[in-house]
């Protein structure tokens, strides 16, 4: 009977042991799986990394186009405004010509002078 019993207590010691193993073992595989994947894990480090490369791109962009947009007003203010360089733009984008302004126009062999003639023909 005695000998029944030192084997049942190795057994229980052995089963023990083994279960605390497998529970150390899970309870540090639930540790490192929530450190890898978690809200505050690596893969979440990687992807604000990434998403803080993108934004600082955008800002160096947004700089430059603020950059640019403050030399154009720069140009409008009375003290640096060209008045012959403003009529000039504003006759280039409205497409419009002084009375007084002679207009040579090229045109290609291919194309006719003016669709009325093109037609008449």
């Amino acid at each position: 009977m005695l000998r029944r019993m030192v084997s049942h207590t190795r057994l229980k010691t052995a089963l023990t042991t083994l279960a605390l193993y497998v529970g150390a073992g899970l309870l540090i595989g639930y540790f490192v799986m929530h450190a890898y994947s978690g809200n505050h894990g690596l893969r979440a480090k990687e992807d604000l990394a990434l998403q803080m490369k993108e934004l600082s791109e955008e800002v160096a962009r947004l700089r430059a186009e603020r950059t640019e947009w403050e030399r154009r007003v720069a140009l409008l203010r009375s003290g640096s405004l060209d008045p012959d360089m403003l009529d000039e733009r504003a006759r280039a984008m409205l497409n419009y010509v002084h009375p007084r302004d002679l207009v040579l126009s090229t045109r290609t062999a291919s194309q006719p002078a003016s669709p009325a003639l093109a037609a008449a023909r």
